[in-house]
């Protein structure tokens, strides 16, 4: 065999010894993909296109609309009679023209990927991303911790419960944020990281930097308009980093960053404008409020010429009040913080916990990008920790389940994903105590199979919100749909507490009960031009009696059952009668 025949047969070798990673990590990518996109694929078949959450219904709503009509909102001529109470939940209704509540992002970036291709591809486009944010995911640990310390971490993100969770459920905004945030901040290490290579000497690359640069700030700011709310934790990332880097970075990488960072926030800028009359503000009135009031006071606190103790203690109460405006409660927040990562994913957290420790004990080998990463991580943690554990959450109807589908979970994936390298550091200091180098490899690949089939085995059918009971649920909602449907007019109106997002756009709906009495003196309205359902849990016949014959009576109203649809709902019709009952 000739020398030119040998090296022919060891390039392929060559080449996969030192690219096999990619291969790695290109089928954990697909796989990932393929998994969450066929959770879609069979929930979402033929024309029962529904979501199990408010904001993923409107999500979905709202982008296909923008793909299809390049526009976010659409008229409701009978709001202007009753007090703009047609709407589902995560819409809002103002003068008849309603409109979503959420962050804007995640409807224009798919809208405008819909528009240019089909809206049929909205329901795996977050799979999509997430499979994506796996590679960029790989490249920015491998900038801070190596290559074989991000491989095991992107292994374990692969398999991650919220990331695929949030991944199937494919129109909540968080996955396509984390992945945004997670390229942005690759290219924001690179741009700082090669800046200085030698390569950086030639001709065609001395300008890649600016590129880099141009790329983080255009992702940080899609990440931003995809969750404005998370500049709370944000904003403090982007000054640690670049504390840390001021030379490096300069100021013509700054400006570039700064300048496509706000390029980036302008289509959400520009339909804030047109939807909420402001560049800065979005749907939800809480935040507004509480933005307005955080900025009056630090106005109150800059324009405190004679230093008022008095009046700065005042005005720093107002913005942890209104930065804190569910409450700052630091014990529930460590109860949260327990149920959902150390009881919960306890296969990340004690790994994390001692690789944390083994890491700070090496900390005389600490690079700068280590204390970047650190110091960037421990303030992130704090913030969400104290800033989303103080909520109360209940997306599941039972308020003392802990269960993936509870917002926590998706809320702090940024906290999962900065725990998974001191878990991987962990993984990989503790097998290589085992010093042979095939029991090193065997050692964690068995871990690595652990952690797999425990968080596959609890994102499908370890949590009553998993995927395979979601899918049974969704399966039910169907027949109930159909039933609905069937018993009513395509232009009747659905009164409802826990429907509005199986039975819009089909349907009008309403959100509410029949307790409220300047709710009913608005259905009363509205029965005068359109048929008025009402679909709730079924009543028990002396409740249902005291309806008819007081509160509705009073406003010459009636209620009569027209079907049990499940075993706990009826469809009932709710119309006006002739003359009030004596």
């Amino acid at each position: 065999m000739s020398q030119e025949q040998s090296k022919k047969l060891t390039e392929p070798k060559t080449w996969l010894s030192r690219r096999w990673h990619w291969l790695v990590l290109a089928l954990m990518s697909i796989a990932l993909f393929l998994g969450a996109a066929s959770f879609n694929y069979f929930m979402q078949a033929g024309d029962f296109i529904k979501w199990s959450s408010p904001d993923e219904a409107a999500n979905y709503n709202f982008a296909k609309l923008y793909a299809q009509e390049g526009r976010m909102s659409f008229f409701e001529k009978y709001n202007l009679l009753a007090a703009d109470i047609i709407h589902p939940r995560s819409y809002l209704s103002v003068r008849g023209t309603i409109m979503p509540i959420s962050f804007l992002g995640i409807i224009l970036i798919y809208g405008k990927i819909a528009g240019l291709t089909s809206y049929k591809v909205l329901p795996y486009l977050t799979p999509l991303f997430a499979a994506i944010g796996v590679l960029f995911y790989f490249l920015l640990i491998k900038e801070v911790f190596g290559r074989r310390n991000a491989l095991l971490s992107a292994m374990i993100l692969t398999c991650f419960p919220p990331f695929i969770y949030y991944s199937a459920r494919s129109m909540f905004h968080n996955v396509l944020f984390t992945v945004l945030l997670i390229a942005g901040l690759y290219f924001a290490v690179i741009m700082v990281a090669r800046s200085s290579s030698k390569a950086m000497q030639a001709a065609i690359t001395k300008f890649l930097p600016w590129v880099y640069a141009a790329a983080a700030g255009a992702f940080f700011g899609l990440a931003i308009i995809v969750r404005t709310s998370e500049l709370v934790w944000l904003a403090p990332l982007i000054i640690i980093l670049w504390l840390f880097n001021v030379k490096k970075i300069g100021l013509a990488k700054l400006i570039i960053f700064l300048a496509f960072l706000l390029v980036a926030l302008l289509p959400a800028a520009y339909w804030n404008k047109i939807l909420y009359q402001s560049y800065w503000q979005g749907g939800y009135e809480e935040m507004n409020q509480s933005i307005t009031n955080i900025a009056s006071a630090g106005q109150a606190i800059v324009q405190n010429t004679g230093f008022n103790m008095a009046l700065l203690k005042n005005n720093l109460r107002q913005i942890k009040n209104n930065f804190f405006h569910f409450g700052f409660l630091p014990l529930k927040s460590g109860k949260m913080l327990y149920y959902y990562f150390t009881v919960m994913f306890y296969w990340l957290f004690w790994p994390a916990v001692f690789g944390s420790i083994w890491f700070l004990l090496k900390i005389k080998k600490w690079r700068r990008r280590h204390w970047a990463y650190l110091t960037a991580y421990t303030v992130i943690f704090i913030i969400l920790l104290f800033y989303y554990g103080s909520w109360d959450f209940h997306d599941n109807p039972d308020p003392k389940s802990h269960t993936i589908g509870n917002s926590y979970t998706r809320y702090w994936l940024p906290i999962y994903l900065g725990a998974m390298p001191l878990a991987s550091f962990f993984i990989i200091r503790l097998s290589k105590l085992l010093k042979n180098k095939i029991l090193v490899y065997g050692c964690q690949t068995c871990l690595v199979i652990a952690i797999f089939f425990l968080s596959l085995q609890f994102v499908l059918v370890g949590s009553v919100e998993g995927l395979y009971p979601t899918v049974k649920k969704h399966l039910a909602a169907r027949q109930e749909f159909n039933q609905v449907m069937s018993l009513t007019e395509s232009r009747a109106i659905i009164i409802t507490q826990y429907h509005d997002k199986l039975f819009f756009p089909e349907r009008k709906v309403i959100v509410g009960f029949l307790n409220n009495d300047n709710m009913l003196k608005q259905y009363a309205i509205l029965t005068n031009y359109l048929p008025i359902y009402y679909y709730n849990f079924t009543f028990q016949e002396k409740d249902f009696k005291y309806l008819n014959d007081q509160k509705l009576a009073a406003l010459s109203l009636r209620l009569s059952p027209v079907k049990k649809i499940a075993n706990e709902f009826t469809l009932y019709k709710l119309e006006k009668i002739k003359e009030p009952i004596k």
